[in-house]
């Protein structure tokens, strides 16, 4: 069965998906350790059956728009959640970080918050929200645990840079939260609920797609890829291969990428459908809108894919799939 949606309630609902092994395990970490015993503690991760769930809380790229014309969609950048059994896994700290961490602010209350969060590269539209998530001032009993690649710098130095002087009127000392930074390059996490494949994509200066394997659910996020290069058009498809859902960078129109766009790191909707139907994915989610199109013009967007494939969707703020 494909992905329904029903638009009164603003969710799709799925009964769809493969993949596994160990590489890069994280599991004899400290901090590790103590956020899986404090999980279980509150009951998680006690489940059989793993259960996915997706929150789409920015789906803007390069700049947030909050036009009026851009509401429906929405105008933050991007963030996705995912929760597997109730374990939280963060996708870009755009400008959506700041609502996710508002509400995760009413859902724990003063209860310890445990997250993973990675991140695909380091542009601004990518990290911009980490200094308004306000899970991180509050508690000091909770963990944040940072992943992405050093390739660019580090990544504990450049989130700190970010809130630094001149830039930011407070630095991360004033965050109260536990805060732990882990280098990552293609390979693989393995954790108690999921596993995550990383895998470099074409965008200026690096950027990574993550591949969440949840039990016999797959979630691709691929965002910032360029098509056009062999061994990134290769690596892509790799990740997606069998994806129940794939997010898939749709910032351009086939046409504006081809007259004035190449170089900038951003792919077009008729590549993610061409990649959807190479490698037998279930559904796309077009993500990462271009700032400059307008609700109405994503409606076109999206009416233009649905008549090559039709388990696709325009990613939208508030947007919820579950994959059981």
């Amino acid at each position: 069965m494909g992905i329904v949606p029903s638009l009164k309630c603003g969710r799709y609902l799925s009964n769809i998906g493969i993949f596994c092994g160990s590489q890069h395990i994280l599991a004899r970490s400290t901090p590790l350790n103590l956020w899986r015993r404090k999980l279980r503690q509150r009951g998680l991760g006690v489940q059989m059956k793993e259960t996915l769930e997706v929150k789409f809380w920015g789906v803007r790229g390069s700049t947030p728009t909050p036009q009026l014309e851009n509401l429906r969609y929405g105008g933050n950048t991007p963030c996705v959640e995912v929760r597997v059994n109730g374990h939280i896994y963060i996708f870009d700290c755009g400008t959506g970080f700041r609502a996710l961490g508002k509400s995760l602010m009413r859902e724990f209350a003063s209860s310890p918050l445990y997250a993973h969060i990675f991140l695909s590269h380091f542009h601004w539209d990518h990290i911009q929200g980490i200094p308004f998530f306000a899970p991180l001032y509050e508690n000091p009993e909770s963990f944040f645990f940072f992943h992405s690649s050093d390739r660019s710098g580090s990544l504990r130095r450049t989130i700190e840079h970010q809130m630094a002087d001149p830039y930011f009127p407070v630095n991360m000392t004033e965050m109260a939260a536990h805060r732990n930074f882990y280098n990552i390059a293609e390979g693989r996490i393995t954790f108690d609920n999921c596993v995550i494949d990383s895998m470099w994509l074409n965008h200026p200066q690096g950027c990574l797609g993550f591949r969440i394997q949840a039990g016999n659910s797959v979630l691709v996020y691929a965002t910032d890829n360029e098509p056009g290069d062999p061994v990134f058009d290769k690596a892509v498809r790799k990740l997606a291969t069998g994806a129940d859902v794939l997010i898939y960078d749709s910032q351009y129109l086939p046409e504006e990428y081809e007259s004035r766009r190449r170089g900038w790191g951003h792919s077009h909707w008729r590549e993610g459908i061409d990649i959807a139907e190479e490698c037998q994915v279930k559904h796309i989610v077009l993500f990462h809108h271009d700032p400059d199109h307008s609700d109405d013009f994503v409606d076109r967007i999206l009416a233009d894919a649905q008549q090559h494939f039709a388990q696709v969707s325009a990613a939208a703020e508030g947007m919820v799939l579950r994959l059981p």
